[in-house]
């Protein structure tokens, strides 16, 4: 996984062309040194920092990761710090303020949707609606923040939608012709739009019963027409759709197992971050103490 990472920041860099930095080029001479920190202008959940010290590998930079991945930290904490080369300081200061930013964005969103639903037993999920390109990253982020990552992609797990609908004879039909094309051990869930698809669903073998865009009501008379008809216990409910912070609880409240959302991923607010660079003169990093590694999930 690592490999596949510095292959695919290694491009990054190589899309912002930080070996042609007209600017630094012209400005900053070729010999100078410098010391760069990112530092958290606003509270949150930090994500990026296994990301951060890739780059700064990749652009042959000395750097000291000062919080963990999946900390949450107070406004003005500082989170790497990078020592070296001023015009690769230069050079990797957006693509590594892009990713920590948006990534921290993600988890601080996942952590506070998380919090909302706290001694409900309710799980907060991401969706797929990921950015091609970032989606093991966003994922990650997602998990950092305390909720969990759903499917990760179309071969993770099926999941019968209305578009699949419109090609067979109806729900419990395509959950049959699933079952028997899949086997037992694939995960397969189905998304209903009414109560009557939602017991239809369960009754046809389903293992998760997506309610679709149900307000919280709805949520608590389809649990409870699942509850009669016996299957409750036999089926997992995950409500999606139109969820806000400001509705959440009230999906938990109702008895939902799983809340998907996919605004903890495709409408995440960037974390701000900034970064500064300090001209050559400070102790270098490698006359300090070493921290301790506190990243998880390298």
């Amino acid at each position: 996984m690592d490999k596949e990472l510095r292959q695919q920041f290694a491009a990054f860099l190589d899309e912002d062309r930080v070996d042609d930095d007209v600017t630094s080029r012209a400005v900053v001479p070729a010999a100078a040194r410098a010391t760069g920190t990112a530092t958290a202008r606003e509270a949150g959940t930090v994500a990026g920092m296994r990301e951060a010290l890739i780059l700064a590998e990749l652009s042959d930079l000395e750097a000291r990761a000062l919080v963990a991945d999946g900390d949450a930290v107070p406004a003005g904490t500082a989170l790497v710090e990078l020592h070296g080369s001023a015009h690769a300081l230069l050079g990797l200061e957006r693509t590594l303020l892009n990713l920590m930013s948006h990534l921290s964005g993600i988890a601080t969103q996942a952590s506070r949707a998380v919090a909302l639903v706290a001694g409900t037993g309710t799980r907060i999920a991401a969706t797929r609606k990921t950015l091609p390109g970032l989606r093991d990253l966003e994922k990650r982020a997602v998990i950092l923040g305390g909720a969990e990552p759903h499917r990760r992609d179309l071969s993770a797990a099926a999941l019968i939608k209305e578009n699949h609908l419109v090609f067979a004879e109806s729900l419990a039909r395509a959950v049959a012709d699933a079952r028997a094309v899949l086997g037992p051990d694939v995960h397969l869930e189905v998304e209903a739009e009414t109560i009557e698809q939602a017991v239809a669903g369960a009754r046809a073998g389903a293992d998760t019963v997506m309610l679709d865009n149900m307000d919280p009501w709805t949520v608590g008379s389809a649990i409870e027409a699942l509850r009669q008809a016996g299957l409750r216990e036999a089926v997992e409910v995950e409500c999606s759709g139109g969820i806000t912070p400001a509705n959440t609880r009230e999906y938990a409240d109702a008895g939902a197992d799983v809340i998907s959302m996919g605004a903890l991923t495709m409408s995440a607010p960037a974390l701000d971050i900034n970064f500064t660079i300090a001209a050559a003169g400070s102790q270098s990093l490698a006359e300090t103490p070493p921290a301790p590694s506190r990243l998880r999930g390298r």
